[in-house]
């Protein structure tokens, strides 16, 4: 393996960018996982790593597939991450007097109520 993470395998077989694929694995854990906000912050790791990696395969030629992948899918889980989060705020915003119910049931009919404006 040499400076830029790039493995040269002694088979003949083609070389293969580590740092592209760890993007590559964290931009696809965090996509599903960002509706539970917890894909975010892999996200962001991935978007680092796969720029990082876009650099690396300029200047090797090795890995660029799986860098493209890596920030293309660390971008959209940022985003959905951010988009849950603000429908969250939005939700707990709506129904804040809601939050301290005798039973669900009642619970459920204020937040029927204020998200239909009643």
């Amino acid at each position: 393996m040499n400076a830029q993470g790039i493995e040269t395998p002694p088979n003949g077989r083609a070389p293969h960018n580590r740092l592209a694929a760890a993007a590559m694995t964290l931009g696809i854990i965090g996509l599903p996982t960002s509706v539970v906000l917890i894909g975010g912050p892999l996200a962001v790791i991935g978007l680092v790593l796969g720029i990082a990696a876009l650099m690396a395969a300029r200047r090797t030629g090795v890995g660029r597939g799986m860098a493209v992948t890596a920030v293309v899918t660390s971008s959209l889980a940022i985003v959905v991450s951010g988009l849950i989060a603000v429908f969250m705020l939005w939700y707990a915003n709506q129904t804040q007097e809601c939050y301290q119910p005798d039973s669900f049931h009642q619970y459920t009919q204020c937040v029927r109520e204020h998200l239909n404006g009643n």
